[in-house]
C-alpha cells in the first residue's frame, strides 16, 4: 500500500532542467537509497517530499496522519540549548523517558556531554545531534540526507541496525555504499531530469542499471534500423494515397522524433604526477596534545613509494590532526616531519576552504594554472572542468550557485591539478557523490605516488588501501595489513584469542582448587549404601569431569574461527564446568559428613 505519492513533478533551475515529470509510489516498509551525480536533485527531492519546497508542476500526496521527519545536509540550531534538550525536545509529544532515550542515542553517537552547549559544537557533533534528535522522534518516514557523514565505522554500524530494525520508510541519500548495500531494498536514481526505480539495494542495482542501458541502446539501435528502411522507402517516392501508406508516414515521423538515450555523465581524472626521488616523507615520533588529551603518542613510521595508507578511528581521536601534521598545516609538539626534496604534497581537506563565492569556476581554476598537463599532452583549464562535469555554461556562473557537492569536486579538482605526487585525502567520500568516488578509486589505483587517507567510508578502504593504521587508545596507533574487511577480521581475531585465553585461565584456576581439595580429603568413612557409593566414585567423576574440559578447552582452540563449532563447543563445556562445580559442593558435603561420623566414634 502506497504511503506516498510523488506525481509528475518538475522543476528547472534557471536553464537547467531538475526533473522532467517524475512520477513514483512509495510503499510502506521500503528502505530507499537516493542515487545520482551532484547537482542532480537529490537533496531537491529531498526537500520537496519534505514538503520545504515545492515543483514547479505536479505534487507529492501523503496519506493523512503519516508522521514525517526530515534530517538535512546542514540543519539549524537554536542558540542557547544544551545538546540534551535540542534533541529530547524534537520529539512530537514529550513523554516520561525522553530524555533517558535521547541519552543513550546521543551516547551511541559519542556525544557523551548531553549538557554542552550546541553552540559549541563542531560541526560533525552538530549534525550528529540533529541526527539524534531525528531518531528520538518517532515517525512513519524518515528523510535523511547523508546521515553517515560525520560518523566514525562503529556509529556507522550501529545506526545501520537501527534503520534495519525501523519499521517505517525511510529515504535517503547517502554516499556509503556498504551502508546502502545493507539497509536499502530499493533505489531510485537521478539521471538527466528522470527517475529510475530498482527493487534492489545497492549491489543488484548496478547489474540492473547495466541491464537497463544496455536494453536502451538495443531499442535505440532497432529504431535507427527501422528509420532507415523506412527513409529508404519513402525515397523511392511513394505517396500517401492510401491509409496503409499514410500510416507508414506517420511512423516514420515518429521514428524520426526518436531520442537515443543519454549516456551517463562521469569524471574524466587525468592528471601527470610530479618525478618522486628516493626520500619521501619519514615521521620521527610525533606526539601532539590538545589540552589534557594525548592525540598522537610516538608514532614512528617511514612512508615508502607507492603506498596506500588508511587511517581510522573513533571521532576526534586525532586522525585529522596526525594527516594535517604531515600536511605541514600543524606543528607536532614533539618529533619531526622529514619531507623529500622532490615531494609535492596536495592535501584534500576535510572542509572545503573559503572560496570566493562571486569568482566564477573557470577563473578558480585557472588561479592554479591555464594549462594542465596530462598523461596525452596539454589541456586547457576549460577542458579540465568539462572532464570534471562543469559544462561551458557552468564554468562562467559564481561559486555561489553550485552545489555543496559541486563545489567538493571543484576542490577536488584544485587539488589533483597541482601535480602532486602524495595525495592526503581527508574524508575524501564526505559530499561526493558515488559516480565521482568510483572514479576516484580507479584514478588512484593507477597513481604513481603516495596515497595517505582518512576516511570512514569502508567500501572506499577496501577499494584503496593496503595498510590501515588504526587509532587504539591514548594516541597509540597499531598496523594492520590490507583494506578495511582485513582490518575488521584481524580485530576478530584478537579477540576469539583474547577470549580464549581468558576461558584458558580460569579453568587453570579452577583445576589449582581441585587438587587442593583432594589433597586436604580425610580418609573414607561408612556411611548409608547410597552415599559409601557416592563417596567412592566421586574423585573418578571429578577427575573425568576435568579431563573432558581439558579435551575441550584443545578443541575450541583447534576451532577458533568456525563461529558454529565454537559456539557449540563453548556450551558443552559450560555445561561440564557447571556439573564439576556442583560435584565438588557435594564432595565437600560428603567429607564434612564423614569427618562427623568419625568424631561420633571417638566419643562414642
Amino acid at each position: 500500500m502506497n504511503i506516498l505519492n510523488i506525481e509528475h513533478i518538475s522543476k528547472v533551475y534557471g536553464e537547467k532542467v531538475i526533473f522532467d515529470d517524475i512520477s513514483c509510489g512509495i510503499q510502506e516498509g521500503e528502505k530507499i537509497g537516493i542515487i545520482g551525480i551532484n547537482g542532480t536533485g537529490k537533496s531537491t527531492l529531498l526537500r520537496i517530499l519534505a514538503g520545504l519546497e515545492e515543483g514547479d508542476e505536479g505534487q507529492v500526496i501523503m496519506q493523512n496522519g503519516v508522521r514525517m521527519a526530515y534530517l538535512p545536509q546542514n540543519p539549524q540550531f537554536p542558540a542557547d540549548s544544551t545538546v540534551l534538550d535540542y534533541v529530547a525536545d524534537g520529539r512530537w509529544h514529550k513523554e516520561w523517558g525522553t530524555e533517558s532515550e535521547a541519552g543513550n542515542v546521543l551516547n551511541k553517537l559519542g556525544l557523551t556531554n548531553h549538557q554542552a552547549k550546541i553552540s559549541h559544537l563542531s560541526g560533525g557533533q552538530k549534525k550528529r545531534a540533529a541526527l539524534a534528535r531525528i531518531l528520538v522522534n518517532p515517525s512513519d518516514i524518515l528523510i535523511l540526507d547523508e546521515p553517515t557523514n560525520h560518523l566514525d565505522g562503529e556509529m556507522v554500524s550501529w545506526l545501520e541496525d537501527y534503520l534495519i530494525r525501523f519499521k517505517g520508510v525511510l529515504i535517503m541519500v547517502t554516499h556509503d555504499r556498504y551502508f546502502l548495500d545493507r539497509v536499502s531494498n530499493r533505489i531510485l536514481e537521478i539521471s538527466h531530469g528522470s527517475l529510475y526505480s530498482y527493487e534492489a539495494n545497492y549491489s543488484r542495482f548496478l547489474e540492473l542499471k547495466a541491464q537497463r542501458e544496455e536494453m536502451e541502446l538495443a531499442s535505440d539501435r532497432k529504431r535507427r534500423s527501422v528509420l532507415r528502411m523506412e527513409l529508404e522507402w519513402a525515397k523511392r517516392g511513394c505517396r500517401a494515397r492510401s491509409t496503409k501508406q499514410r500510416a507508414r508516414l506517420e511512423r516514420l515521423e515518429a521514428l524520426k522524433n526518436g531520442t537515443t538515450p543519454l549516456a551517463e555523465q562521469t569524471v574524466e581524472m587525468d592528471s601527470v604526477e610530479t618525478r618522486m626521488g628516493k626520500k619521501t616523507i619519514l615521521l620521527h615520533h610525533l606526539t601532539k596534545k590538545y589540552q589534557d588529551k594525548v592525540l598522537v603518542n610516538d608514532f614512528d613510521y617511514i612512508v615508502l613509494r607507492g603506498q596506500r595508507l588508511g587511517i581510522i578511528g573513533p571521532n576526534g581521536c586525532g586522525k585529522s590532526t596526525l594527516i594535517r601534521m604531515i600536511a605541514g598545516v600543524v606543528q607536532p609538539d614533539q618529533g619531526e616531519v622529514e619531507v623529500g626534496e622532490t615531494i609535492r604534497i596536495g592535501y584534500f581537506a576535510q572542509e572545503v576552504p573559503d572560496m570566493d563565492n562571486n569568482q566564477r569556476v573557470i577563473d578558480y581554476i585557472r588561479d592554479v594554472a591555464e594549462y594542465i598537463p596530462t598523461r596525452d599532452g596539454k589541456i586547457t583549464a576549460s577542458m579540465m572542468l568539462e572532464r570534471f562535469l562543469f559544462d561551458s555554461a557552468m564554468q562562467y556562473t559564481p561559486i555561489q550557485k553550485l552545489s555543496g557537492g559541486e563545489k567538493r569536486r571543484l576542490y577536488l579538482l584544485k587539488v589533483l591539478m597541482e601535480a602532486p605526487n602524495v595525495l592526503l585525502l581527508d574524508e575524501p567520500g564526505n559530499d561526493l557523490d558515488i559516480p565521482t568516488l568510483t572514479i576516484l578509486e580507479d584514478y588512484l589505483s593507477s597513481f604513481n605516488g603516495i596515497v595517505i587517507t582518512v576516511s570512514h567510508d569502508r567500501y572506499f578502504l577496501d577499494n584503496v588501501v593496503d595498510r590501515i593504521f588504526a587509532f587504539e587508545g591514548d594516541g597509540h596507533l597499531v598496523q594492520y595489513e590490507g583494506g578495511y574487511t582485513d582490518y575488521v577480521k584481524a580485530k576478530q581475531e584478537k579477540a576469539v584469542h583474547a577470549s580464549l585465553a581468558s576461558l584458558e585461565k580460569s579453568a587453570e584456576d579452577k583445576k589449582k582448587a581441585a587438587k587442593e581439595w583432594k589433597k586436604n580429603r580425610p580418609e573414607k568413612l561408612k556411611f548409608s549404601f547410597k552415599e559409601q557409593k557416592e563417596f567412592e566414585t566421586i574423585d573418578d567423576v571429578i577427575s573425568s569431569l576435568e579431563e573432558k574440559i581439558e579435551n575441550l578447552d584443545q578443541e575450541i582452540l583447534k576451532n577458533a574461527t568456525n563461529s558454529l563449532k565454537l559456539q557449540e563447543l563453548m556450551k558443552e563445556k559450560g555445561d561440564a564446568e557447571a556439573l564439576l562445580e556442583e560435584k565438588m559442593d557435594r564432595w565437600v558435603y560428603l567429607n564434612d559428613l564423614a569427618q562427623r561420623i568419625e568424631e561420633e566414634k571417638e566419643n562414642g
